[in-house]
């Protein structure tokens, strides 16, 4: 026979509390006295409780659940995200539901009717290139949505990051004024790199300089694509005086490459990558970068789903900031 589902009534009664101080420790924790939220978590364990988030959801209209789409959780800066959205969410009573999808946004369409169906109170999107259906159904759902890690004057509904473009932009105004003037770039075939790429060239063509050759890798770009491109490059165009890098794994890779013929850098061979991982200091030479803070960005769209849900459903359009600009800085090491 199956045992008897352990009720909210039964906690109540094991921590010696009414079902409401039950009901308001485990949705509003900050609300509760320390000393009657450990009577109420003490009675839980004891008692075998188990939450019924589909039930509670009914009740209130909210899941407690908030979705971060991300295109992949192998890279630090994403993977930073991750744990700043987390920290957010956890501290309000969230759980965070996440999904990868790669850099195709047809697997993200897919994935966002999946989620839907889940009901979350908030959804965090990786860019701002989406297909018009999965735009089309955040729109029309009217959950808040925030686009994280791209800058755009058109979001769904909020945008957090910093501009792509100007990073390239940055970048090749440092390389030009450090005397490079023959430029390749290895890129991975993301839109996000792919957009750093445009800020660059265009950056470059004012200044009369050129890009003479460029080589795009699957994304997200691993240490060994980052070498064998490097061999592409070197071997086809060997008076190239500096490689601009999509990745700080892509950079490494060509500066193994560059380390394996016999070229000095930044004397012979300039490389600058992106995301200033965690190796990226100690490399020799220590490694030119653009540092991104993704912890931040993640806190930041938490905290927006988070006042945007206490505002209420129905807060007044253009409530709060919709586009927050986190900016970028660029750090200028031994490989530059």
């Amino acid at each position: 026979m199956p045992a008897t589902p352990v009720t909210l009534i039964d906690v109540a009664k094991a921590a010696g509390v009414s079902p409401i101080t039950v009901s308001r420790a485990l949705n509003e924790p900050h609300l509760v006295r320390p000393a009657t939220l450990a009577k109420v978590q003490q009675a839980v364990k004891q008692t075998g409780y188990v939450k019924n988030m589909l039930a509670g959801g009914l009740a209130s209209s909210r899941s407690k659940l908030v979705a971060l789409v991300l295109p992949t959780i192998s890279t630090q800066t994403f993977a930073d995200l991750v744990q700043g959205a987390t920290d957010r969410l956890t501290a309000a009573g969230y759980q965070l539901l996440l999904g990868i999808v790669g850099y195709e946004t047809w697997r993200e369409e897919i994935l966002v009717e999946t989620i839907l169906s889940r009901r979350p109170d908030g959804v965090i999107l990786t860019g701002s290139l989406h297909t018009d259906s999965t735009r089309q159904r955040l729109l029309q759902i009217g959950t808040p949505v925030v686009e994280a890690w791209d800058l755009t004057s058109h979001p769904i509904d909020m945008a957090i990051g910093f501009s792509h473009e100007e990073v390239g932009h940055a970048c090749a105004q440092h390389l030009l004024k450090q005397g490079y003037r023959r430029f390749g770039i290895l890129i991975a075939n993301d839109p996000r790199a792919g957009q750093r790429t445009q800020g660059f060239q265009v950056a470059v063509a004012r200044h009369g300089a050129s890009v003479v050759a460029s080589h795009v890798v699957q994304a997200p770009g691993a240490l060994p694509h980052g070498r064998l491109g490097a061999v592409r490059l070197l071997d086809e165009h060997p008076d190239l005086d500096a490689i601009f890098c999509s990745s700080d794994t892509l950079a490494h890779g060509v500066l193994i490459e560059a380390q394996s013929r016999g070229l000095r850098v930044p004397q012979d061979l300039a490389i600058m990558g992106f995301g200033d991982l965690n190796f990226s200091e100690y490399t020799n030479p220590p490694l030119s970068t653009v540092r991104v803070d993704g912890a931040r960005i993640g806190a930041l769209s938490a905290q927006a789903l988070l006042d945007r849900l206490a505002a209420g459903a129905h807060a007044a359009e253009g409530e709060g900031e919709r586009v927050i600009n986190t900016g970028f800085e660029l750090i200028q090491r031994g490989s530059t």
